[in-house]
């Protein structure tokens, strides 16, 4: 299958200036433009062919920036709710489920939509690459890059909040080519990006680049690839919790690319947007009409974020202020951001249990409650075509009878570690 595998041909696109750019193998940005801004991958494929789900996520990769296949990946679900929908009273609901549920065809062994990001991003590296990945994450994300890097022989290096450890479960063990430094407990998953910045000066590590590499929003968007191209047009609206918005930017942009194949409508998606109450940065700026994010203390937001149960929607300078960024995804598509309680994200995990038949993780729980308010607030036409995205799910159900193992870190440093300090003690563990 591999062999019949030829990867995209695309260059890359500056909203700031119009201008195209060929993709040097890891460009992040543009250089030499004064504003910073998302490059966007344009694809000289203006129309996607879908591969078989032997391909798993490679499937779509006419829309993916990857040079090769990694093996163990899986695509995206996206199905007619039923019961769920029944109970909202919609008639047009439609799931796109990315987690563990071997019964509807998901098989994400992680449980996370961040496995999209994973598969993406590594393939987009190049194999004769000599250094070591370096990834922050609150969590989902560090344990599908784990994962993904484990099983396909990439050096990698996880930055990541002490606090969150406990999100690096695996049912098999991971291989030496990936560790882990942790910020101590107390700090949050800020904390951790610093940690990674402070290791990617180093000359031995190369930064994954979060939103800003092309490959991590186009992984994200296959959920977007997956429901449009299973249902047969692109939805009215889309829900998801962000705590990035990374995901709804990669939305956004997979939704002009639909439009421009021409053969699933050629309308905007009303990015319908979440965050976990009392953590909501991007929230209070949309909701100020600010581009630009609000001040927010720093002790204030660590303590915001102890009291949210969905951890991984903790990020305190996300893509909101960028050229191409949130706001504008937000500001094109006549989209908004909604605010969901814990108790609210609890209510809507347990009565999606109970109708769909599967657990949530609790930013999706945090999607699906924000769903609920909105039909509660007769905001919503209940024929509109809606795409929920379930971007994490099926833990439980996947870790019923397996022994797990836990990622130890290797070093665990004080909040605001010196350069000399991150250089001396990630000396050698590569």
């Amino acid at each position: 299958m591999a062999d019949h595998f030829k990867p995209s041909e695309y260059h890359l696109h500056s909203l700031v200036t119009g201008k195209d750019y060929e993709d040097s193998g890891w460009m992040l940005d543009a250089a030499g433009e004064e504003k910073p801004s998302l490059l966007q991958s344009v694809y000289s494929g203006r129309q996607i062919n879908v591969k078989g789900n032997e391909y798993g996520l490679y499937r779509f990769a006419d829309w993916l920036p990857v040079k090769r296949m990694l093996k163990g990946s899986s695509s995206p679900v996206t199905y007619k709710s039923e019961k769920f929908a029944s109970h909202l009273g919609l008639s047009n609901l439609y799931i796109t489920f990315s987690g563990w549920w071997p019964e509807k065809g998901a098989i994400m062994n992680t449980c996370s939509f961040k496995e999209t990001e994973a598969y993406s991003v590594c393939a987009r590296l190049d194999q004769n690459n000599k250094k070591v990945l370096v990834v922050a994450s609150a969590g989902n994300t560090a344990r599908s890059f784990a994962r993904v890097c484990s099983d396909n022989d990439i050096p990698l290096l996880l930055c990541i909040p002490e606090d969150n450890l406990d999100a690096l479960w695996f049912d098999e063990e991971i291989k030496s080519c990936v560790r882990v430094i942790a910020s101590r407990s107390g700090s949050d998953y800020f904390d951790a990006i610093h940690l990674s910045n402070l290791a990617c000066k180093l000359d031995q590590f190369l930064p994954e680049g979060g939103a800003k590499n092309v490959a991590r929003r186009d992984g994200m968007a296959t959920t977007v690839l997956s429901a449009v191209t299973t249902i047969g047009q692109i939805p009215d609206y889309y829900f998801q919790a962000v705590g990035s918005g990374t995901g709804a930017i990669a939305a956004w942009e997979a939704n002009k690319r639909f439009i421009a194949d021409g053969r699933f409508g050629n309308n905007k998606m009303k990015l319908m947007v979440s965050q976990n109450a009392p953590f909501l940065p991007m929230y209070n700026a949309w909701k100020a009409g600010s581009r630009e994010m609000l001040p927010l203390n720093d002790d204030l937001a660590r303590r915001q974020v102890e009291e949210i149960d969905a951890k991984v929607l903790s990020n305190r300078k996300p893509p909101y202020p960028i050229i191409g960024g949130l706001f504008d995804a937000l500001q094109d598509s006549g989209g908004d951001i909604l605010a969901v309680t814990n108790e609210q994200a609890f209510v809507a995990g347990k009565l999606f249990l109970e109708t769909e038949g599967v657990d949530l993780h609790p930013a999706a729980a945090v999607a699906t409650a924000s769903l609920i308010n909105y039909c509660n607030e007769n905001k919503l036409d209940k024929n509109s075509l809606i795409m929920l995205n379930i971007t994490g799910g099926g833990e439980e159900l996947f870790k019923k009878g397996r022994k797990l193992n836990y990622l130890k870190p290797a070093v665990i440093f004080d909040i605001n570690p010196s350069l000399e300090e991150v250089e001396e003690k990630t000396k050698g563990l590569f």
